[in-house]
């Protein structure tokens, strides 16, 4: 493929919008081509802390398969600041676990939100007495707790909790949400009157764009720099900024094109890179489609797969917000067209003529970036400058050609798989190859089945993929009735999906010799037999050790294939089996087990029996004697 920029002279215009003097972090009284405004209520949530708000990523930022879909509210690099109520209602619901936000708060109001505060150190007294009680009620750490509301009833401003940095957090700070308690539906909180003043339009750092005549994954994006233009002269709020492409006119070799950015927005006095909010691509002065981070749910965020340039991020390139539909990203969405001009972003370019692009990105405040260029169609022989969007894919034994909406697969004598019709997101050609047998190649230790290449990993999968393998090595053979049509247990094999150093491991359901797992990435497949148990250590507590000025007990588990299923921790339990007092050992971040020293401890000479089990139903046993 071929394009060219071209140098030309010409006196760009933008258009001005009606752009209302909004409140604190509001869009209310300003105009959309895209959306219908909507109106949230101001100084009705308060900020959850006692200190300046400053964020450390806002609302939509890009993520690995998931929206940012909050506020991360800095905590002066410290923990266990005290968290308040931002208004009166009742905690709904409680979460302890290793990843997301680790020990967290849910709490509906009447007006009808919901506002969840995560990552916290500890509840406050009577909440975690209550979830301490639950704990040892249910033997588990790992909680989601549904509460009544006349349980533990909140006013705006009641202390509610310590900020801290458990979960999937890697710093001190507090992640905060405002949802639609209908629905369970996220909202922008800066579009609530959050105290973060912002006057500074978004950054624009880069330009892609894509022939459209082939699908997303099977090219490579042509990406250009994008450039400041001239600062406006005024103080007006909200602010405006000028971006330009250098040369001005962009020439494809292409009929149809669509485009994608790359951007970042900050606050008043931070340079804090953050997400942008909304963002509009305008052909010829018509609004064509847009994007605005807001209105989003947990059961869609993995969709931001379809928003960005995956194959491009995920082989190491930037964050590339798209401008144009996918054709397999279902409703709901983050984008939207004007009704009586409805769109998905491909521009038209088949009558050669000169048409004017612009694209606006704007953040809740109304602060305005803008940048407008022109773009013509010309045969590839007319061009000189050369790049190349062409697609050669892998060397696949086996290759097909899926389409959105497509149910189909691939299916040899020793593996096959499977895509649903909301499997992908655009077309593409996907296919498979082996790469290793038992002992050789990319095989992992114990593997029983050769390792078969599937998809790139630059392919995202909306709906899994269905993986089915089938043992090769005398080990398995032995264990299986090929012929059998019933499900027959194939102890401690695993299916393991690796790409580089990163595993997934599944225990496979087995049908007629073929063991099947579903997975949401494509990449290496393999049966394994693991018969290795996982192995316990408590380091610095040997033995017979005095653990009367201790505060707790440290454990460390740890697994071949890096996964543990079960956990289990018994004080002094009978000598022939289970039934001693189940102690809960914490697992923030899914690293190490502690256990702090409670009323389930009391003094005296203790032996602690420590179990655990991997994903292959190994399991190892340690116990030691400790006084308290």
């Amino acid at each position: 493929m071929k394009y060219l920029l071209v140098a030309v002279c010409c006196c760009c215009t933008f258009q001005s919008f009606a752009q209302g003097a909004a409140g604190s972090g509001s869009t209310e009284g300003q105009t959309s081509a895209f959306f219908q405004e909507a109106s949230y209520p101001h100084n009705y949530f308060r900020d959850p802390l006692a200190i300046p708000m400053k964020l450390a990523a806002n609302f939509g930022e890009l993520r690995p398969n998931h929206y940012h879909m909050g506020l991360d509210i800095r905590t002066q690099a410290r923990e266990n600041l005290p968290v308040f109520a931002a208004a009166d209602g009742y905690v709904a619901r409680v979460s302890v676990e290793p990843a997301g936000f680790g020990q967290a708060i849910y709490i509906c109001h009447p007006n009808g939100y919901t506002t969840v505060y995560g990552h916290l150190n500890k509840f406050f007294p009577a909440l975690a007495a209550y979830v301490h009680d639950q704990q040892y009620r249910r033997q588990s750490w790992q909680l989601s707790l549904e509460l009544p509301p006349t349980l533990f009833p909140v006013k705006k401003g009641d202390f509610i909790a310590y900020s801290g940095n458990t979960g999937g957090s890697q710093g001190p700070h507090l992640h905060f949400e405002i949802r639609r308690t209908a629905g369970d539906v996220n909202l922008n909180p800066l579009l609530f009157g959050m105290p973060v003043p912002d006057n500074t339009p978004p950054t624009l750092l880069r330009l892609a764009w894509y022939d459209r005549n082939q699908g997303i994954y099977e090219q490579s994006p042509h990406i250009l720099p994008i450039h400041r233009g001239a600062v406006p002269s005024c103080d007006c709020l909200p602010a405006t900024a000028s971006w330009a492409l250098a040369p001005s006119l962009l020439i494809v070799p292409t009929t149809r094109i669509s485009f994608a950015l790359s951007a970042f927005d900050t606050q008043s006095g931070s340079a804090n890179p953050n997400g942008i909010y909304e963002a509009g691509l305008y052909v010829d002065g018509e609004p064509v489609v847009g994007f605005r981070m807001n209105n989003i749910s947990y059961d869609n965020t993995r969709n931001i797969n379809a928003h960005i340039d995956y194959k491009t991020r995920e082989m190491g390139g930037p964050f590339l917000q798209q401008l144009f539909i996918l054709p397999g990203y279902p409703a709901p969405t983050i984008y939207a067209s004007p009704a009586n001009h409805p769109g998905d972003g491909v521009v038209p370019l088949e009558d050669g003529r000169f048409h004017t692009i612009r694209i606006e990105v704007k953040d809740t405040y109304g602060n305005t970036s803008r940048l407008q260029f022109r773009v013509q169609y010309q045969p590839a022989t007319d061009i000189t400058a050369t790049a190349s969007t062409s697609y050669a894919p892998p060397a696949y034994t086996l290759s097909k050609k899926f389409y959105v909406g497509m149910v189909d697969g691939l299916e040899t004598p020793d593996f096959a798989f499977y895509l649903g019709e909301k499997s992908l997101y655009d077309s593409v050609t996907v296919g498979a190859t082996t790469i290793g047998y038992p002992g050789s190649g990319l095989s992992l230790p114990g593997g029983v089945s050769a390792v078969q290449a599937i998809g790139e990993p630059w392919i995202p999968l909306l709906d899994p993929v269905l993986v089915r393998l089938r043992p090769i090595s005398s080990t398995a053979k032995d264990s299986l009735q090929a012929a059998s049509s019933t499900p027959v247990p194939v102890d401690n094999i695993v299916m393991v999906c690796f790409n580089g150093a990163s595993k997934d491991v599944q225990r496979p359901q087995w049908q007629g010799g073929w063991a099947s797992a579903r997975w949401r990435q494509f990449g290496n497949f393999q049966l394994v037999e693991d018969q290795e148990a996982p192995v316990i250590t408590l380091p610095g507590t040997p033995d017979g050790t005095d653990l009367s000025k201790a505060t707790r007990i440290v454990v460390s588990v740890k697994d071949n294939l890096g996964a543990i299923r079960n956990f289990r921790a018994e004080l002094d339990p009978p000598a022939d089996c289970k039934g001693g007092q189940w102690l809960c050992f914490t697992n923030d971040k899914g690293l190490a087990y502690i256990y702090y020293f409670d009323e389930k401890c009391p003094a005296g000479r203790h032996l602690l029996r420590i179990t655990a089990q991997d994903v292959a139903g190994n399991e190892a046993t340690k116990e030691i004697w400790f006084t308290r």
